[in-house]
């Protein structure tokens, strides 16, 4: 059986053209691999089995059924990635490139590698290594799949993230010109 590549950029709005050529890339020389991308807005690789998006019960059983997973640097793809019990490859968006509104992703991707939780790649070639390592060795991009403690914080971060990306940054200003933003149930106030 092929090994499966499974790529995934989320739902954000933004384009992630650069991780899709990066993966194009990659395929031209990767031999007999089954790779399966979610592009959302991107353009869609040549070389792959491309879907804009994916119900989420397929998307899981793609993380389970995975050699490996290359995702965004967004919370919610790492945190399903590691429930599935993989290691994710990670490649955070960049606001230079208006993949994204701002570096969260950045910064998130290299605290959450700092931690050992994820194999990030910040280049073509990062990418390329880590996808050639996974083939040579997919226990290597594997983790147990014990109930992740920060399960909840990663995914309370991921509604907050989502909440303030959706709001205009002028609806967010004048929230705060008149006494601050409004209050969450149930959340941090």
């Amino acid at each position: 059986m092929k090994p499966l590549i499974f790529v995934t950029v989320g739902t954000d709005h933004h384009r992630f053209d650069r991780l899709m050529d990066w993966i194009d890339q990659w395929l031209e020389t990767a031999g007999d691999v089954r790779c399966v991308v979610q592009h959302g807005p991107a353009r869609a690789p040549a070389r792959a089995e491309c879907h804009e998006f994916l119900p989420h019960p397929e998307m899981q059983a793609l993380f389970h059924e995975a050699t490996v997973v290359v995702c965004q640097g967004g919370p919610g793809s790492i945190m399903e990635s590691r429930q599935a019990g993989r290691l994710p490859i990670v490649i955070p968006r960049l606001a230079a490139l208006k993949e994204v509104v701002d570096d969260h992703q950045v910064r998130f991707s290299r605290h959450v590698a700092d931690l050992g939780k994820i194999a990030l790649a910040e280049s073509a070639e990062g990418l390329h290594d880590h996808l050639n390592k996974s083939l040579a060795d997919p226990t290597a991009y594997l983790v147990e799949q014990a109930a992740d403690e920060t399960a909840p914080a990663i995914a309370r971060f991921t509604e907050l993230v989502d909440t303030l990306v959706a709001t205009p940054r002028r609806s967010r200003f004048r929230r705060r010109q008149r006494g601050g933003l409004p209050r969450q149930r149930g959340g941090l106030r």
